[in-house]
């Protein structure tokens, strides 16, 4: 018999052995580049969030993985096969949709069987009895089966959706902002059941989102996608901590990150009113990008720190966020519910130098500003060029 620890490494090591492998995978709408040389892995036993903006090309990866979209160029595999040329059916995955694709006027328990009396499956009727029953026993809908869809409410409805997938006991799920049509609470209650269910099913999952609380609460790992572009893969710590870029750390983090033009002078960063910020330890290029998330500015600089004055208050159950006029910018501070702070104070803003961030200087160009106004709903993700494409109509999964 295994000891417990040669256990845990066996399944470690099986947890880490690829289910999914992409590799240059692109693909075009016309003119439209919706995706661009995707590299990425999926875990035999991983739950993977792709996050990016709207227009990121999230549903174009899930739908190609799927076997509904052709790849123009690159490679799927899966379980060590190449798929890249198989049809959907072939590929044994489930995919839910953002919308509940239920047919309305079916119970729930029709709905339920509806993949499993596809064409080809001839399971026996106790076999499809055993799983209904299973399914709907994991997601508390046992007493809604014999109900018509329609009457459900949306968490009710979603679950459904949900237990259509796992029925079928595929070999992967795929979720297409399965959670965005809910509301706040249902979000937060369902995530955490899907993070339950998929680790009863031992199952790997893909899931795809827009919503920052969403990728960090569910994430084994964390895929960031923008303009159809893997810019950065890691655990949800990693993405938050070390972003690799400006437009990543935007994607995380809620303040957003405060992002600074620094300039290298006497040892020190000084902001473009020549603040000085903290002490410039590493050699490189003169001018930078500070990036400081709010949590890692404190109020408690010495008496020869810069002032900085106090615009707005934002009191947010345990923290409070103020909007503070300093080194000639406007920065978000996140401090504890008992600062008692308000507009017009003046402080002493400290950087935590542990925590600060310096990016290339290029970075707070053109993909910077197209990053913080996606992230701010005012403006398209799509490149300048081409318009964004629609996506093709969505086909049903067998």
């Amino acid at each position: 018999m295994r000891s417990a620890t040669a256990h845990e490494a066996l399944v470690a090591a099986q947890s880490a052995t690829p289910f999914l492998t992409a590799r240059g995978i692109s693909r075009h709408f016309g003119k439209t580049q919706a995706l661009e040389g995707i590299d990425l892995e999926v875990g035999a036993d991983e739950l993977l969030v792709v996050l990016g903006p709207t227009g990121a090309g999230k549903t174009t990866l899930l739908r190609t993985i799927a076997g509904l979209e052709r790849p123009d160029t690159g490679t799927l595999s899966m379980g060590g096969r190449d798929v890249t040329g198989l049809d959907p059916a072939s590929r044994d995955v489930a995919l839910v949709f953002q919308n509940f694709s239920l047919y309305p006027r079916w119970t729930v328990r029709k709905n339920l069987e509806f993949p499993l009396r596809a064409p080809g499956r001839k399971l026996p009727e106790a076999e499809i009895r055993r799983r209904i029953e299973w399914a709907a026993q994991l997601l508390s809908i046992t007493r809604h089966l014999e109900r018509d869809a329609s009457r459900l409410s949306g968490g009710e409805m979603q679950r459904v959706a949900i237990g259509r997938a796992i029925v079928r006991r595929p070999r992967l799920f795929l979720m297409d902002e399965p959670l965005t049509n809910l509301d706040a609470k249902l979000r937060e209650a369902l995530r955490v059941e899907l993070v339950q269910l998929r680790r009863q099913l031992a199952t790997p999952m893909v899931f795809v989102t827009h919503d920052q609380a969403e990728a960090l609460s569910m994430a084994d790992r964390i895929v960031v996608l923008s303009e159809g572009r893997v810019l950065q893969a890691g655990t949800p710590r990693e993405i938050y901590e070390r972003p690799v870029s400006p437009v990543v750390a935007l994607q995380l983090g809620q303040p957003a990150i405060n992002l600074l033009r620094v300039r290298c002078e006497d040892g020190h960063w000084l902001s473009a009113d020549r603040t000085p910020l903290l002490r410039a330890e590493a050699r490189g290029p003169a001018e930078r990008i500070l990036g400081i998330r709010p949590e890692h500015i404190a109020l408690d600089g010495d008496d020869g720190a810069s002032e900085g004055v106090v615009r707005i208050v934002e009191y947010i159950g345990p923290s409070t966020t103020l909007v503070i006029d300093w080194a000639g910018e406007r920065v978000h501070v996140v401090v504890p519910r008992q600062a008692t702070l308000r507009p017009g104070d003046r402080v002493r803003p400290r950087i935590a130098a542990a925590h600060a961030l310096l990016f290339a200087p290029e970075a707070r160009a053109g993909a910077l500003h197209l990053a913080a106004n996606v992230l701010a709903g005012r403006e398209s993700p799509c490149r300048p060029d081409p318009s964004c494409a629609s996506q093709p109509p969505t086909k049903e999964m067998p």
